[in-house]
Formats: C-alpha cells, structure tokens, sequence
C-alpha cells in the first residue's frame, strides 16, 4: 500500500512539474506529460504505475466522462443532434469496418482481432483538444461538436467492442440480426437508463439540502455509482455516466439559479470539483500512457507495421468524418470544411481504447500485436496531432484573434 501510495505521489508531482512548464512554454498540457512519461520509462523503467484495465475504467473514466457531460446542454445537443448521432453512430461502424477490412487485406490479420481491434481503435479521446479549445478561448458550435461527438462515439465504439469480442470468441456464433439487435439494445438502453435513474435519484436528493458538500457528495456517487452500476450488469457504463452527468447538469449547474436543484454554493463548488477531479485524472493518465508508450516494444514489431496501422487508422477517420459531414453542408445543420477538418484531426486515441485493449483475453490471436497497435496510434494522435492542431486551426481561421 505504501508503495502504491508513494507512486501515485510521484506521478502526480511529475504532472505538476509538467504543468507549470508548459504553460510557460504555451504548450499542449497533455502532448507534455506524454512525452515527459516516455522519457522517463527509457530512463527509469521502474518508474510507475502502469495502466491497466481497471485503473482505466474504476478510476480515470467516470470523472473525464460525467465532468465533460456536466457541463453540455441538451439544448445544444438536440439542435446538432442530427449530426451528431449520425458521426458518432454510423460514423463509428463505418471507422470500425474500415479498420477491420484494411487490416485483414492488407496487413494479413486474421478476422476476428481485426475485427476486435476495429471497435476499440474507433473510440475517439479529445481532451488534448478541449484542453488546447480552453486555452485559445475557442467556444461555441465547433468545441461542441467535438466534445459532443467523442462523448456519443466513445459509448458507441465500447459497445461495438463488447459485441466484436463477444463474435471473435465464439460466443455470438450463430446469433441472428435479431438477436444481435436485442443485445445491442439491452446494452445501450439499459446503460442510459441506468445513467438517467442513477443521476435523476442523486438530483432529486440534493433537493432537499443546501449543504453544498452533501451536493458534491451526490455528484461523486452519481458519476461513479452510474459507471459501475451499469458495468455490474454488463450495460455501457459509459452512456450511464454521460446520461447521469447530463442530468445533473442541466438540471442543476446549467439550469437558472430559481429553478435549479443545487444550491448556489453547491453549483460553485461542483463546478470547481469536477474540474479538479478531471484534471487530477489528465494528469495521472497521460502520464501513464506516456511511461507505457516508452516501455512498449515498437521496434520489435517493424516500423512498416506501426506506420501502416496509424495511415490506416487516420483514413478511416476520414472516410467516416468527411463523406458523412457533407451530407449536411445544404441544411441547417451545415458542418463547414474547415470544422471537418478538425473533426477528423482532432479525432485522437486515448484512454477508452487503451482500455479496451487491456482487457483483451490472453487467448485472443495476434492480442499482443493489438496492445502495441493501440499504444502507437494513441501515441502519434495524442504527440503529432496534438501539437499541429493549433497550427491547423490558425490556418483555418478557427482560432479567436488575441
């Protein structure tokens, strides 16, 4: 435990170094902790811990995810909800075919750990760009389309992965369109339900106090409780904290201070917390992908294998964000060129696909080859796009003039 204890210290006192340095040097937060996390596992290979599945999921996911959905509206979601769902619905199936198809094809995969690796990798983690969003000061429709479509994408691909592993180990042999419709409906609704009773209860308590630390409390049970409630039950417990957090939100922080549920000190000092809690989970993050990135065995697997799996990723973000937003450009829910642009670029890889591939079974074929294909693709989104995407921006004119 002391050990435990004396790691975390460590990490956390290496991400406040991290911190302070770059935002004297004006760069991306995240894109430094990774690199400062590699750097230090080729130098200290005992430095830790290391991410695992349920560190991932029991400890760094419910806070990224309830404090992102906190803070939307669903009056915004539901003027975009068109474009929306469709990126975040048909645009990961289409991601995840495409991945699937090109690695079988070309790379020689066998199916199934394509297929699996598909719907893990099409997972989509934009907080190196939020983060890069706040401190350019970018708000509005384009930071809400790319907050808002990670959040649906990222429900989306967890429960494609659950039904392409399920496929890939035998277990969804034989299983007709309507069985597969039933489970992917169980998974889904029982997940947002789960999320919207679990966030619904929290609020209505939280009612009947003004103790702005009881209301706090209430916001910590509801995002944690709602995640590991619905994965108790094998449900998408990352819809049931998005659903949980947008009601807590939009009824309580977003709502007029006559008609909200939380007091007005309590909706200060969730405001404060969460942003604390999602920082505090940044931080550890990665930093832990950046030290698992520098411990991970690239060079034994070829160089031509990682490049190729990262064009491959990157393109079928593009045949998906493209094709898809243009569909919108004579409507009212017009995605402009240059928001496509950053929808596609901005599309990094992150802790919800790491995740995932931490919790492949050891019998998967070809689990280890995965493990090192997500670690690079989350390493050249989060380093390479993370740092172009100012400069993408810039030249687009999406960024607001100092």
């Amino acid at each position: 435990m002391d050990e435990h204890l004396t790691q975390a210290v460590a990490v956390l006192a290496v991400a406040m170094i991290v911190a302070i340095a770059a935002r004297r040097l004006k760069l991306p937060y995240t894109v430094g902790l990774v690199i400062v996390g590699a750097v230090l596992a080729l130098t200290r290979p005992d430095f830790g811990p290391h991410l695992t599945h349920d560190i991932i999921f029991d400890l760094i996911l419910p806070p990224l995810l309830f404090e992102a959905a906190l803070t939307l509206s669903w009056r915004e979601l539901l003027r975009d909800s068109v474009p929306l769902l469709t990126l975040a619905g048909l645009g990961t199936l289409i991601s995840a075919g495409v991945v699937t198809w090109a690695c079988v094809a070309l790379l020689h995969w066998p199916q199934p750990s394509a297929l699996v690796f598909g719907a893990l990798i099409a997972a989509t983690d934009p907080v190196a760009i939020i983060a890069m969003f706040k401190d350019n000061g970018v708000k509005g429709r384009l930071r809400l389309l790319v907050e808002s479509e990670s959040l649906l994408n990222d429900g989306a691909a967890a429960v494609l992965f659950v039904m392409a592993l399920a496929w890939a180990e035998g277990q969804g042999a034989g299983q007709g369109a309507s069985d597969i419709a039933l489970t992917l409906g169980r998974i889904v609704l029982g997940g947002v339900a789960v999320g919207a009773l679990t966030g619904a209860a929290a609020i209505l308590v939280a009612r009947g106090t003004a103790d702005h630390l009881i209301e706090v409390a209430l916001t910590t049970i509801a995002a944690f409780g709602s995640f590991l409630m619905a994965e108790h039950f094998h449900l998408s417990g990352v819809l049931a904290c998005v659903t949980a957090g947008l009601i807590m939100g939009n009824l309580g922080l977003l709502s007029e201070e006559n008609r909200s549920y939380l007091s007005y000190k309590g909706r200060e000092m969730v405001h404060g917390f969460w942003e604390f809690a999602a920082f505090l989970a940044n931080s550890m993050v990665f930093l832990m992908i950046g030290v698992d990135v520098g411990s991970t065995p690239f060079g034994s697997f070829g160089a031509p294998l990682v490049a190729s799996v990262i064009a491959i990723v990157l393109a079928a973000r593009a045949i998906a964000v493209y094709p898809l937003s243009s569909l919108f450009l004579p409507s009212r829910w017009r995605i402009s060129f240059g928001e496509q642009h950053v929808l596609w670029w901005g599309g990094l890889r992150g802790a919800l696909g790491l995740a995932l591939a931490l919790s492949l079974p050891e019998t998967l074929p070809m689990r280890d080859v995965i493990l090192v294909a997500t670690f690079a693709v989350v390493a050249f989104s989060i380093v390479v796009q993370g740092l172009t995407m100012p400069l993408l921006m810039r030249k687009l004119g999406l960024l607001p003039k100092p």
